[in-house]
């Protein structure tokens, strides 16, 4: 299924670019100039296929509405989900280092609106645009010390932690002017794939999570800020408030 186009360089197209991107790098970022290098606005239905791992690597995406989840497959056809990217997030920028198949599979969440941007028109908006420079380093920074944390994250907390970070993180908890309770619709197979572990461990805490008031099922997903002391305590909070031992993960053998 293809998704729909609409003319990039004329007025409607730019309006929605201009409208819609909100960068948050804190920098100032016209995203018109997107259209102008002839980005082109793609809407894409829920669980659309933005690129396959395997696929010419020709492109990078600019989102301007929805989520995109970002996944591998290892040859033994086991799923790894690597990271869910939002509003005015950029994915696909690996093309911009030669190389020539996409590593990964881009997949969105939710519908959502994409720009595309070619990667020669990248190259020139690197080189001529200093505001669309800071802004796309301050993504590859922000990107890379993400997965530094999503490191530390699975090596050191329980499987349990690392769940309720995901949430948070779904939730934008933490972000100025980002915060929000609810998240897109998103399936409990897809966040074990995220943390490292079974469908059968994520749907426990998740039950162990609503019984306890951090998070809400009202149609959707809501996520209570009360999860953070999760993250925060040692001792796991109860409904009662009596605590008991969290959970850990289990000390390394030592050879």
């Amino acid at each position: 299924m293809n998704p729909n186009e609409r003319n990039p360089v004329g007025s409607v197209g730019r309006r929605r670019i201009a409208r819609t991107a909100e960068p948050k790098t804190g920098f100032s970022f016209d995203a018109r100039i997107l259209a102008r290098a002839g980005g082109t606005n793609l809407d894409y239905p829920s669980g659309q296929t933005v690129f396959a791992q395997g696929d010419p690597a020709d492109a990078v995406y600019y989102i301007t509405r929805g989520k995109v989840k970002l996944s591998v497959v290892s040859t033994a056809g086991r799923e790894a989900v690597l990271a869910l990217v939002g509003v005015g997030s950029f994915f696909g920028e690996a093309c911009l280092a030669r190389r020539p198949l996409r590593l990964q599979t881009a997949t969105t969440i939710g519908a959502a609106t994409l720009v595309r941007i070619w990667k020669q028109a990248v190259i020139g908006l690197l080189r001529q645009e200093p505001a669309f420079t800071e802004t796309f380093m301050m993504h590859l920074l922000s990107r890379t010390m993400r997965v530094e944390e999503d490191l530390a994250d699975q090596l050191f907390n329980s499987s349990e932690k690392r769940l309720a970070r995901v949430l948070l993180l779904l939730a934008n908890f933490g972000k100025k002017g980002k915060s929000g309770p609810s998240i897109p619709k998103i399936s409990q197979e897809t966040l074990a794939e995220m943390i490292g572990t079974t469908r059968s461990r994520v749907s426990f805490f998740m039950n162990k999570f609503r019984k306890l008031g951090f998070i809400d099922y009202n149609g959707g997903l809501s996520v209570n800020s009360s999860l953070l002391s999760v993250l925060l305590l040692d001792a796991e909070p109860t409904k009662s408030g009596v605590k008991a031992p969290a959970s850990k993960a289990p000390t390394p053998r030592k050879k």
